[in-house]
């Protein structure tokens, strides 16, 4: 079995999506300390040609607390006028109606905390385009929080049986193929490839969040998208 874990992200960029496709089971990484500045939520969208930070305001968000107990300052309010936003940017683009239904149907879920709410985007983007990979929270099941980074990873790995570890591209540095291979788990990296498809009549902007691909492209197109990696 193949897996992946990672800490929930808003509505992540496409290479999140191609990990998801590519494994198994995805492990939500929900009981890590939040990450300020990181992508837990936010993400960037296209607005005016240009990539836009997006931010959904959190309560008390500390690197002293774990992702799945600090909640969203007010989503409803905050959804409204992001929607509002999305309406503006994205009306005329070919997917429209179908990503808004997406997009509405997770700021509408009465997530109890960012982590929730973060794991609904991915649970919702997966079922719209047909990713049926299996999503386990972290915070349910494997009780080794008394482990730390690497070892925690490998933990979860030989819980779950797995002989295929996949992490993110950012992860080379701190994690050793050769004790993952002690352990008879072969562990690989993924790097997305560049992908380009037509924003308007724009010049193409980069690396936005799923929302953008999913404006502009069809699912069936998503799919050859999500295959535009390689693990090395």
């Amino acid at each position: 079995m193949t897996i992946g874990i990672m800490q929930p992200y808003i509505f992540p960029y496409v290479g999140y999506f191609q990990l998801i496709k590519a494994v198994d089971k995805f492990i939500v990484y929900d009981d890590v300390a939040y990450i300020n500045k990181g992508w837990i939520n936010r993400n960037n969208i296209l607005i005016n040609g240009k990539a836009s930070l997006f931010t959904l305001s959190l309560i008390s968000a500390s690197q002293n607390r774990l992702i799945r107990d600090i909640e969203v300052d007010n989503l409803a309010a905050w959804s409204k006028k992001f929607l509002k936003t999305i309406e503006q940017s994205y009306k005329k683009a070919p997917f429209y109606n179908e990503t808004l239904g997406v997009l509405t149907q997770v700021f509408e879920s009465n997530p109890a905390n960012i982590a929730e709410l973060c794991t609904t985007s991915l649970k919702s983007t997966c079922q719209y385009l047909g990713i049926d990979t299996e999503f386990v929270d972290s915070s349910v099941v494997y009780n080794n929080q008394h482990l730390k980074a690497q070892e925690r990873i490998l933990d979860i790995c030989l819980q779950e049986q797995a002989n295929h570890y996949i992490n993110p591209i950012g992860g080379m540095a701190i994690y050793d193929k050769q004790l993952f291979a002690d352990n008879k788990i072969l562990l690989n990296f993924i790097k997305s490839k560049p992908i380009q498809y037509k924003q308007f009549n724009n010049e193409f902007v980069p690396w936005l969040s799923i929302i953008d691909l999913m404006m502009f492209c069809s699912i069936e197109a998503i799919h050859e998208y999500l295959k535009e990696f390689e693990l090395v």
